[in-house]
């Protein structure tokens, strides 16, 4: 008598032989996939509409002159910038608040 082979791993499971909550949790994964996925799209057509309205120059007027730029890189740069200075800050909380 012949015994099935067992399936290899990384296979699909067989549907007959996983429970409602395998299920759930695998439909669950999926549906924060393609969640996440949506979100993606959404956030790089809001940020494709914001470049193409502000396109302008506009005057920077610093402590010793003054300079033009696109709008787009003042917005892009101020957000490379406060996105660093939260990483720094979160480092130097996290090591300050460390136990010894």
């Amino acid at each position: 008598m012949a015994s099935q082979p067992a399936p290899a791993q990384g296979s699909t499971p067989n549907r007959a032989s996983e429970s409602r909550s395998e299920r759930f949790v695998r439909h669950g994964h999926r549906a924060r996939l393609y969640a996440s996925a949506g979100a993606f799209v959404a956030l790089l057509a809001i940020l494709i509409v914001l470049v193409t309205k502000n396109t302008r120059s506009v005057k920077l007027d610093w402590a010793v002159g003054s300079t033009h730029a696109s709008l787009v890189w003042i917005v892009l740069a101020a957000a490379v910038i406060g996105w660093l200075l939260g990483i720094a800050t979160g480092v130097v909380f996290r090591h300050r608040t460390r136990r010894p």
